[in-house]
């Protein structure tokens, strides 16, 4: 009896154990199932560009500024709406970390001030007139290389940072170029470059890459002139540049410390011999000859080191510098690329003041000028979401004029939405080109 009873208590262990085995096994399969439900949802919601989400977005924008208003610039972990990834939910590839939703924090200073901004609005930058290339990769796919783009050699592909979409490229010799119909005279006499660079975490540090702007008749690394970013182990990132003049080769340098984890804005200005090149609107370096004007330009990544990729987005080509009084009196109008927005938003980002800077001087210096600020769009989406998206981003600009001291009385804001192209929405080029601010005398 007492082995029968054993036997049964075994047996009924065995199958206690083994059913609670396998509701483990369930329990952990149904885990895995939410778990990789949840980050494929996240991936989807990266690749989609819905009305919902873009109505969401400038609903949230209108909050902020609201919440922004109520603290009195008092809260200094208000969200200015420039948001900026985290160190801890980065992303490449499509993959978002431990969290399911970006993070969007951006600490202000305690003066309730961006000092980001704050650089900006002390920067000479002036981005050309005419765009002649944008990349902001709308419609790409993860893991696809950029369609906008060449590649000579190494490595390229659509990745995310932070749901962002950027291009990675392989850190350990990679060379691309934009995909222009006229490959190496594309630049001419006066031209502006700029880009967003990504300084990863430690752990994942950036490798060095260049800028290689070459003459219309120059091979590769045969350049006019270079700008190149070396990182090292203590943080410190060392720019150098390097030109051709009269009497042959010259370099530089300038020290810059970003911080980790948080993207840069990078740009080039050059104007017949002269170039400049600015590090989040603070101007790093000014040569005032360079031999003779390029023709094209190539992004290198390098040296060998292996797995150092390098994270860039925003790409974006621009000819001439007009001035713009000479611009209104001969258009009666000045058609603006430099004042852009946080996508799917109305929240001016901080390399805007550059030129909202010139609009404010123009004001001043004019005191009869009057502006209808009108805001257009390409017409990707829905027309009536675009609409929306117009009258609140024409909106921003006039209040962040008379927030700078011009009277709101010489200001109207007037969203046009997609209704006025002034080129061809069915190319990149013309999207881009579609995409302004206008400032129309009145």
């Amino acid at each position: 009896m007492t082995d029968k009873m054993n036997k049964f208590c075994i047996l009924t262990a065995s199958l206690l154990l083994t059913g609670n085995m396998a509701q483990a096994q369930l329990g952990q399969r149904i885990n895995n199932a939410v778990r990789n439900a949840a980050e494929n949802a996240v991936v989807r919601q990266a690749e989609r560009r819905t009305d919902a989400a873009v109505n969401q977005a400038i609903d949230d924008a209108f909050d902020q500024n609201n919440r922004n208003n109520n603290e009195n610039g008092n809260n200094n972990n208000s969200n200015s709406g420039n948001t900026q990834p985290t160190n801890n939910n980065q992303s490449v590839g499509g993959n978002t970390g431990n969290s399911n939703k970006p993070a969007e924090v951006e600490t202000a200073p305690a003066n309730g001030v961006n000092a980001v901004e704050m650089a900006y609005a002390k920067s000479d930058f002036v981005p050309g007139d005419e765009i002649i290339f944008e990349d902001y990769m709308e419609g790409e796919k993860l893991g696809e290389f950029p369609s906008q783009w060449d590649l000579h050699r190494g490595n390229a592909e659509i990745a995310s940072i932070n749901g962002k979409k950027v291009i990675l490229m392989d850190g350990k010799d990679s060379w691309l170029e934009p995909l222009m119909k006229t490959p190496k005279n594309y630049l001419g006499d006066i031209f502006t470059l700029e880009f967003d660079y990504f300084q990863a975490k430690s752990g994942d540090m950036s490798g060095n890459w260049e800028l290689d702007f070459m003459g219309p008749d120059d091979e590769r690394d045969h350049d006019v002139f270079t700008v190149t970013w070396y990182n090292d182990i203590y943080d410190t990132k060392d720019i150098r540049y390097g030109w051709t003049n009269s009497s042959g080769r010259s370099d530089g340098n300038t020290t810059v410390k970003p911080k980790q984890g948080e993207w840069y804005h990078i740009a080039v200005s050059f104007n017949k011999r002269a170039l400049k090149v600015y590090f989040n609107g603070e101007r790093i370096a000014n040569i005032p000859n360079v031999a003779y004007p390029p023709g094209w330009v190539t992004f290198w990544t390098g040296y060998g080191e292996t797995n150092k990729n390098i994270y860039i987005k925003d790409v974006r080509i621009a000819k001439g510098a007009v001035p713009l009084y000479d611009r209104m009196m001969n258009d009666g109008k000045i058609i603006s690329y430099g004042i852009t927005f946080d996508v799917g938003k109305s929240t001016l980002k901080p390399e805007s003041m550059g030129e909202i800077n010139r609009i404010v001087e123009l004001l001043k210096e004019n005191t009869e000028l009057k502006f209808s600020v009108e805001g257009h769009t390409d017409n990707t989406g829905n027309a009536a979401l675009n609409q929306t998206l117009s009258d609140a981003r024409s909106k921003a600009v006039v209040d962040k004029l008379v927030e700078m001291g011009i009277s709101a009385d010489r200001l109207r804001s007037a969203g046009k939405g997609q209704t006025s192209p002034i080129s061809d929405n069915s190319t990149d080029e013309g999207r881009a080109k579609n995409r302004r601010v206008e400032f129309v005398k009145i």
